[in-house]
């Protein structure tokens, strides 16, 4: 029978060991030359490991709030063009980035964190693009041979006979051909590189791009490698919103730090298998900086949420109780502007937000998760205005009618314990990675999944290649689908709420419920894989691979 996630830490006794185990510290100091990221000069960077005391996190409370400005990474410029690889004839704008090494304050008082990063920052640079118009990037692996944080070689696809250091990028909502997707098998290593193509062919949205290696995403992540991937279109454009310098990224992410400012990983306390089911953090982290401020103009201003951590769901909120506008969702626009005076981002979803910040000139505003505050807004007295009212009108929807599915999938959520490796490992559908591919589905069939959440956790479940609608959720008896494998709901079906009610790609799937979705699978036939994006779910067999089968 599973065990929730609280029974195994109360088993394992892993919240008493995590706290007691300290990574090394890191300090820099001048010994070997590394190359700076992107070719140029070298720079003297080493490290050398410290103990420290156990148990001796960075404590945030001890940072002055509201004193580095919010960073806002730069867009990504083209470096010529190249070939397509469906047409040679045509070329397509191609971009190169580096994954390599870097040093970066998290904040004022702190000393240079040791990071990984694309482009040599963290968060990495904006890939801007147009829908319709494709383009090329060269994903270059410049890492160290050496991993940052604790690798466990007992996950399936990390085994010690793996080198350490593996990468492949994936581009988060992405309607790509299946080469260019990231399938998590497919890594390179350090010296070595991959050009994906991305086609854009899909609406505008709000994408990222991250680290996807077997078994170390979470790690990769964890360590810096991620990046916004923003997708424009002429629907948008006819819109008024904010644009230009009031369209800003907020990547938001927890992350925990020792006393010397360096990543501070939580691990089970045994060496031999130091992964851990869950992993929350004490600081919060946005666009590279701990309690940043803006300043921003008496004007609405639209803000690109994402959730980039690796498990902490965030509950956004004003301190002055202001209501956000909610306006997209992970996979474009929704149909209408929805107030909201709580914003809600499980790990990977994307919030689009339009703040009017025109009645507080000259007040300072927190967006604080919890009773924790994230970023400060500094309103100035003055500066330019809105041309008009926010439109009540944004991107038509029609929904999907159950009545074209040619399949309805059950699926289940689910924990096993792995006694034998002394954890427990998190499945879908009660089955392993590299066991036979199960789902199939024909290009441009649509499917309802049916999503049974056996577990005491709530999972973000991501499909790549497609968006998809959420139908409803519904409380079901986990006692007897345990039992006997029979499905007996406990009360009615649950519509999705308004801003949910748009294009998705990552759907929140609560315990004790099944949450039904409805999927086109268009674009391309080929293998790709459907996950939790509780990045250490993931990394050990909460996903899956699926094959979008030729219509032919």
């Amino acid at each position: 029978m599973p065990i929730n996630r609280r029974e195994f830490l109360l088993r394992s006794g892993l919240a008493t060991a995590a706290l007691a185990v300290s990574p090394p510290a890191f300090e820099a100091e001048s010994l070997p030359q590394l190359p700076l990221c992107g070719g140029g000069a070298l720079r003297k960077v080493a490290f050398r490991s410290q103990p420290l005391p156990s148990g001796a996190p960075l404590n945030p409370v001890t940072l002055a709030r509201f004193v580095d400005p919010l960073p806002i990474p730069s867009v990504l410029h083209s470096a010529g063009l190249r070939p397509s690889p469906e047409d040679p004839r045509l070329k397509l704008p191609y971009y190169r980035i580096e994954m390599c090494e870097c040093l970066a304050k998290l904040h004022r008082d702190l000393k240079p964190t040791r990071q990984w990063g694309y482009a040599g920052s963290v968060p990495g640079p904006t890939i801007e693009a147009r829908s319709g118009q494709g383009l090329l990037v060269e994903w270059v692996n410049a890492l160290p041979r050496k991993h940052l944080l604790p690798v466990d070689f007992n996950i399936h696809g990390a085994e010690a006979d793996k080198p350490e250091v593996r990468t492949i990028a994936h581009v988060h909502g992405a309607k790509v051909p299946p080469q260019s997707d990231g399938y998590p098998e497919h890594w390179w290593t350090a010296g070595k590189s991959a050009t994906f193509h991305y086609p854009n062919q899909q609406d505008a949205a709000t994408l990222w791009y991250h680290d996807h290696a077997m078994g170390i995403t979470r790690l990769n992540i964890y360590a810096g490698l991620l990046g916004m991937f923003i997708v424009r279109d002429e629907v948008e454009d006819a819109l008024d919103l904010p644009r230009g310098i009031y369209d800003i990224p907020l990547m938001i992410y927890d992350r925990r730090l020792d006393q010397h400012g360096q990543l501070y990983y939580m691990t089970s306390g045994d060496p031999r298998a130091p992964w851990v089911p869950e992993f929350y953090n004490n600081t919060i982290v946005c666009n590279g900086k701990l309690y940043p401020y803006l300043e921003v103009e008496p004007r609405r201003y639209r803000f690109r949420m994402l959730n980039a951590a690796n498990g902490r769901s965030f509950y956004l909120t004003l301190s002055n109780g202001q209501e956000f506008q909610q306006i997209g969702s992970d996979a474009g626009l929704l149909p209408q502007p929805v107030p909201l005076h709580q914003v809600e981002l499980f790990p990977a979803e994307r919030a689009d937000v339009v703040i009017d910040f025109s009645g507080y000139a000259g007040e300072q505003i927190v967006l604080r998760q919890g009773s924790q505050d994230v970023m400060q807004f500094r309103v100035r007295r003055y500066g330019g205005k809105d041309a008009g009212p926010l439109p009540a009108k944004l991107r038509p929807l029609t929904r999907m009618a159950e009545a074209e599915a040619v399949k309805t999938r059950l699926l289940t959520l689910g924990e096993r314990d792995d006694y034998a490796g002394n954890s427990t490992m998190v499945l879908l559908n009660g089955t392993h990675w590299d066991q036979p591919v199960t789902e199939k589905p024909v290009l441009d069939s649509v499917e309802i999944w049916s999503l049974l959440n056996l577990t005491a956790d709530a999972h973000p479940i991501h499909l790549h290649l497609v968006r998809f609608q959420i139908l409803d959720r519904r409380p079901f008896d986990i006692f007897a689908y345990n039992a006997s494998k029979t499905l007996r709901y406990t009360g009615p079906a649950i519509p999705p709420p308004p801003h949910e009610a748009g294009w998705k790609d990552t759907v929140r799937t609560d315990p004790g419920m099944v949450t039904r979705i409805i999927v086109r699978f268009e674009g391309y036939a080929g293998r790709y894989v459907w996950h939790c994006h509780l990045l250490e779910h993931e990394d050990n067999e909460m996903m899956r691979p699926y094959d979008v089968v030729g219509n032919s």
